[in-house]
C-alpha cells in the first residue's frame, strides 16, 4: 500500500470534486440535537471532505476496505437489492454509493456539512439516486422509526461522545427483524499499536490524530449496548491488513478492526 502524506497538501487529484453548498442537507433545521456530536471530530472530516473521493489520498484506507465492508453487509443481510438502507455517519458517501449500485434505496445521514456536500456532488456525477441528510442518528431515528430494512454505522462509534446512544438509535431506525451493522476498533494494547502507532505514525494509512485510543470500543461493550437497546447479535468478525501482500481480509481474530452484525428483535421473539 502506498504511504499517505498525513497533511495531504498536494493539488487536486482526478477524483477531487467541487462541492455544492450544504444547507440543502438539513433534514429538519429545528430538530438537530447536537448532544452526541463532538465538534473536534466533525472538524477532522470537514478538512478531509474535498479529497474524500481521491482514491490515493488521505482516505485511501477507506477506499481499500470498502469492497470488503460492502460484501459483508450484502451477504449477511441476504442481499441489499430492493431494500431501504440508512447509512449512519455516511461521510462522503463511499459506502452509500456502493450499496446503491447493488440496488438498495439508500439514505445517508451525517453531521458534517462538507462531507455531505462531497457525497452529493459525487452522487450527481455518478447519476445515482441517494438521499443525503444532515442529522444525528438519534434525531433521524425519532423522525423515521422502523423506516428501514438495514442500518449501517461504520467507523462512526469511535468518534462520538455516546456510542451507546447511536447503537440504540440504529435499532430504532430498522424494522423488527431488520439488520444493523457496526464497524469500529477494539480497545487493547495491540489495537493501540496497530491502529494508531502503525497506521497513523509509521505507515500513514490515515492522517495523524484520526483516532483517540480512549474512544476505542471492546466488542463486549458494543454487544451490551446493542442488546440493551433490543438488538440480537448475529455475527462478529475481524478485519486485517497484510503488509506483505498489501491486502485486507475478513475473518480470524477481532483484536483491532472488527465488524458486528445485529438484528432487531421481533416482538415476542427470543434473542439468539
Amino acid at each position: 500500500m502506498t504511504k499517505t502524506d498525513p497533511n495531504h497538501n498536494a493539488g487536486p487529484a482526478p477524483d477531487v470534486i467541487d462541492m455544492p453548498g450544504a444547507d440543502f442537507f438539513d433534514a429538519d433545521p429545528l430538530n438537530v440535537d447536537p448532544f452526541n456530536v463532538d465538534p473536534a471530530e466533525i472538524a477532522k472530516f470537514e478538512d478531509a471532505a474535498r479529497y474524500w473521493w481521491d482514491r490515493n489520498g488521505a482516505l485511501k484506507a477507506l477506499h481499500d476496505i470498502n469492497p470488503l465492508r460492502l460484501g459483508y453487509i450484502d451477504n449477511r443481510s441476504g442481499g441489499l437489492a430492493g431494500k431501504r438502507v440508512v447509512d449512519v455517519g455516511c461521510g462522503g458517501g463511499l459506502l452509500s454509493e456502493a450499496m446503491a449500485r447493488l440496488g438498495a434505496e439508500v439514505t445517508g445521514i451525517d453531521m458534517g456539512r462538507a462531507p455531505l456536500a462531497a457525497a452529493e456532488a459525487h452522487r450527481r456525477e455518478a447519476g445515482l439516486d441517494i438521499a443525503y441528510r444532515r442529522s444525528t442518528a438519534e434525531d433521524f431515528g425519532a423522525s423515521h422509526p422502523a423506516a428501514f430494512d438495514t442500518a449501517t454505522c461504520l467507523e462512526l462509534l469511535e468518534h462520538v461522545p455516546r456510542p451507546d446512544s447511536v447503537a440504540a438509535a440504529c435499532r430504532k431506525l430498522v424494522k423488527p427483524g431488520g439488520d444493523v451493522f457496526f464497524a469500529t476498533l477494539n480497545r487493547n494494547p495491540k489495537a493501540f499499536l496497530f491502529a494508531i502507532v502503525a497506521a497513523e505514525y509509521i505507515l500513514g494509512f490515515v492522517p495523524r490524530g484520526t483516532h483517540a485510543y480512549r474512544k476505542f470500543i471492546k466488542p463486549s461493550e458494543l454487544t451490551a449496548w446493542a442488546e440493551g437497546a433490543g438488538l440480537a447479535r448475529a455475527d462478529l468478525t475481524g478485519m486485517h491488513y497484510n503488509p506483505i501482500l498489501r491486502r485486507y481480509s475478513l475473518g480470524g481474530n477481532h483484536h483491532v478492526n472488527y465488524l458486528m452484525h445485529f438484528r432487531r428483535v421481533r416482538v415476542g421473539a427470543v434473542p439468539v
